[in-house]
């Protein structure tokens, strides 16, 4: 990570803050998940910065990004990698999306597909109406609060209890993260979501959804998903949960760098 970029780029009337892998090669963007931040995907950027131009952005809300009173639904998210697109002046990127990142990704697919080359879903939030509503009437952002109130150490031990298979490393990457999470971006937990059905009908570039046997995104969605756009490619990753980039690091950059490959043929 020693020659990578640390930057800030201004868009939307926000501060996006990013780490780049840098070089003249195919640029990726690699978009997190709620709670996360762009330093989430170090283990995997190692695996693309030989052959990509690899950039982890931090979303509004989270990370080292502006942290707004307002604006976190997945059309300001979707406007804010727009905007770093064009800012960076990247030309054809490739979008990897995992969660919040994934429906976010599928959202700038949609409405901008000359812009980008490829689409990688990662267990993207793909849910019903009523499961959304469950999500927002939960406690998830009540526990996200009570952990803004812990100390680096105690989120790490807790994290390390849930996940005893993670390494080292992205455990604490993610607690950093946890703590750096406002409550503000908890609010792209508010229905309705955008139609993923819709979505997923109108992408027009090279695709592949991710799910894990144990993820978000149903084995019967994914094929439902297929006949609506049978350029969607499904992979599925097992022993895995949601976080299944972190689960099965190694089968998750296979899967991937194939997919990659694959689309620059």
């Amino acid at each position: 990570m020693k020659d990578w970029s640390i930057l800030t780029c201004e868009t939307n009337g926000i501060k996006i803050h990013y780490i780049r892998t840098g070089g003249n090669k195919q640029p990726i963007i690699l978009l997190h998940g709620l709670t996360a931040n762009g330093s989430c995907w170090t283990n995997f950027a190692r695996a693309l910065e030989e052959e990509y131009d690899v950039i982890m952005p931090d979303a509004r809300g989270h990370g080292k990004s502006s942290k707004p009173d307002h604006g976190y639904r997945y059309e300001d998210h979707a406007n804010d990698v727009v905007g770093l697109i064009k800012a960076l002046r990247l030309t054809s990127p490739i979008l990897i999306g995992h969660s919040m990142g994934g429906l976010t990704a599928a959202v700038v697919a949609s409405s901008n597909p000359k812009l980008i080359r490829g689409l990688n879903l990662v267990d993207p939030t793909f849910l019903s109406p009523k499961v959304q509503r469950e999500v927002r009437d939960s406690d998830v952002a009540d526990q996200h609060r009570r952990i803004l109130n812990m100390s680096l150490d105690n989120v790490i031990e807790e994290a390390r209890t849930r996940h005893p298979n993670r390494s080292s490393e992205i455990i604490e990457l993610c607690a950093r993260a946890r703590l750096q999470t406002s409550m503000g971006a908890f609010d792209v937990l508010t229905p309705p979501n955008p139609d993923y059905k819709r979505l997923v009908s109108t992408i027009d570039v090279p695709s592949l959804l991710i799910l894990a046997d144990k993820g978000v995104v149903s084995s019967d969605v994914a094929e439902e998903l297929q006949r609506l756009n049978p350029k969607f490619q499904i992979e599925l990753i097992r022993e895995a949960g949601h976080g299944l980039h972190f689960d099965q690091p190694e089968r998750f950059a296979d899967v991937v760098k194939s997919f990659l490959h694959s689309v620059d043929r």
